[in-house]
């Protein structure tokens, strides 16, 4: 048994335990590599058919490519997609985008960090509490009608990596949260030789992570063995650039990197060149700790 077979075996026995001890169940899927083999996972943990919803935070910013994606998918895979967004927030123009032609210092202008709290955080928090409105994806028609289902979910299984930024390493793989979803670092139950706390008290929210011993490089050879598909975004398509971790389209900066499929990606990898260069250094809302306060309140 190989290295991919072992982290193979440990996520789909945490998705198993997931699965036994959550009623209200629901997996984040941010259409990038990670969560997208956190799917495949699913799909091979439960026999290709996933047993729980799918949620999506759709900021109005993604890149068309990430949709359509999504959307394929969800069809080809018959998955319950359910979409969450604060509308109102968008149509009254309160994003980072839509408020830059402020003057600085202006009260209503908003930073990236301003924007992902409100967009990606607090509508993070909306839904998956019922307290905002939910989509559901229509596996008939291909369209997203209101969703009737208004019920919290009290178990979050999330594709974060403990190499992927620093406060993902301080993680457990099951993570509970206050009744704001607020993350409190020093309060998390320690995990020893694959003993896991799954006994929280009814309605606690517990975030789950399947993929936290994993890395980049493992997820690139997974998505080589298995032929997952992913988004064309990863790939250079002749600009000699390529995204190396996608969130919004204002808010994200390509590497530069003329790798054109997933076994040149490897390559990069492998030789070193990315060794210096933290994955997320395109993700322009992080800075020095944005990612690490979005968590703190409740984000992925």
């Amino acid at each position: 048994m190989d290295s991919l077979d072992q982290l193979e075996q440990q996520s789909v026995y945490i998705l198993r335990e997931a699965f036994r001890h959550f009623e209200r169940l629901c997996m984040l899927w941010s259409i990038g590599k990670d969560s997208t083999v956190l799917l495949w996972l699913a799909r091979k943990a439960f026999f290709g058919h996933v047993p729980f919803p799918l949620v999506h935070i759709d900021t109005s910013y993604k890149l068309p490519e990430m949709i359509a994606y999504r959307d394929r998918l969800a069809l080809e895979y018959k998955l319950q997609m359910v979409v969450g967004q604060d509308a109102d927030a968008i149509r009254e123009g309160r994003t980072f985008p839509a408020t830059q032609h402020l003057p600085d210092g202006h009260p209503d202008k908003l930073s990236r960090v301003d924007c992902c709290g409100i967009l990606k955080r607090d509508s993070l928090k909306g839904t998956l509490q019922g307290t905002m409105p939910r989509k559901r994806m229509n596996l008939q028609t291909g369209q997203y009608d209101p969703d009737p289902d208004r019920e919290p979910y009290h178990g979050v299984i999330v594709g974060a990596r403990a190499d992927e930024e620093g406060s993902r390493s301080k993680e457990r793989y099951f993570s509970p949260r206050d009744k704001n979803n607020a993350w409190d670092v020093g309060d998390q139950p320690p995990e020893f030789w694959n003993q896991f706390k799954t006994d929280f008290a009814p309605g606690t929210h517990v975030r789950i992570h399947p993929l936290l011993d994993w890395t980049e490089l493992h997820v690139w050879e997974y998505i080589k063995r298995e032929s997952i598909p992913t988004v064309s975004l990863y790939y250079d398509q002749g600009s000699g650039t390529r995204y190396r971790s996608l969130g919004c389209g204002p808010c994200q900066a390509p590497i530069q990197s003329t790798a054109r499929n997933v076994d040149e990606i490897l390559v990069e990898l492998r030789s070193g060149k990315l060794r210096n260069i933290a994955e997320r250094s395109g993700r322009l809302q992080d800075g020095k700790h944005g990612l690490e306060e979005l968590r703190r309140d409740g984000y992925m």
